[in-house]
């Protein structure tokens, strides 16, 4: 039973939140500034398990993130969509006239570019989680000072939302992974997705021929993503997640493939969250 997770971010972040969400029991959250915190935590079984980021319907894939679930070999065994809503608060009794600085992660602000270009007056500072800089204007009383986060954040830290929604898509979503040390095993019958990576050689038509075993075996491709062999300029590594009705049929992909690519290993196996 997971009784500990690694966030990263405070609580109110958006990792806290599917903390939250996603675990039928509460947990308890470790904060964690940076994702190899997270990764650290949980390899020195300081937490159960880890929530980590891998992409957002916007700003695409957090490349990094894959290449640390690689590196330490962790599970993946669950996955959580998330709708993120930006919303920019302050102190108590303040206009977005009074506000002269906003702090927020590098993404958030890159999600809110455009409903800024009305307020030139305001300068956008990169920070290092969303939440806490909330918390940090909350424990320090800065006036002037903005957050980009969570209406769960404004909550906690008892600041004044003065914009809701501010990203400039509506529609955002992040698609959070829960890892652990081991893999976690569910019942055949209960899986119905799985990430796995592999390295394709420079034969002509290599990826073209594992992907076609893929929709051979009746998998659907969900993801793809190439990631350079630091060791091996110009030969990269494929990350890529599947979903499929029936396990066997998984089964026989992984069969295949391992033949066919090199480095084959599979990331993990677990339930399908997008139904």
């Amino acid at each position: 039973m997971i009784k500990t997770v690694a966030i990263q971010g405070v609580k109110g972040s958006f990792h806290h939140i599917v903390a939250q969400q996603f675990f039928e029991n509460p947990v308890d959250s470790i904060e964690c500034m940076t994702f190899d915190r997270v990764v650290d935590s949980l390899m020195t079984k300081e937490c159960d398990a880890g929530i980590m980021a891998l992409e957002n319907s916007i700003a695409g894939s957090i490349i990094p993130n894959y290449a640390l679930i690689d590196k330490y070999g962790l599970h993946i065994v669950g996955e959580h969509y998330l709708d993120i809503q930006h919303n920019l608060m302050a102190l108590p009794n303040q206009t977005i006239e009074d506000i002269k600085e906003v702090y927020s992660h590098p993404m958030a602000l890159l999600q809110c570019k455009k409903f800024f270009r009305q307020y030139p007056h305001i300068k956008l500072v990169e920070d290092k989680d969303t939440a806490e800089v909330a918390q940090r204007i909350s424990e320090n009383q800065l006036k002037g000072i903005g957050a980009i986060a969570s209406v769960t954040a404004a909550e906690i830290f008892n600041l004044d939302i003065l914009a809701h929604s501010i990203q400039t898509i509506k529609h955002n979503e992040t698609r959070f992974v829960i890892v652990k040390r081991k893999n976690s095993v569910f019942p055949e019958n209960e899986i119905n997705k799985a990430s796995v990576k592999f390295e394709a050689n420079h034969k002509r038509g290599s990826l073209a021929a594992i992907l076609n075993v893929m929709s051979d075996c009746r998998l659907n491709l969900t993801k793809i993503q190439s990631l350079p062999i630091v060791e091996t300029p110009w030969k990269y590594a494929f990350f890529v997640d599947v979903t499929f009705e029936s396990y066997n049929d998984f089964k026989k992909a992984k069969t295949i493939i391992e033949i066919m690519g090199d480095a084959f290993k599979v990331l993990g196996e677990y339930k399908n969250a997008k139904l």
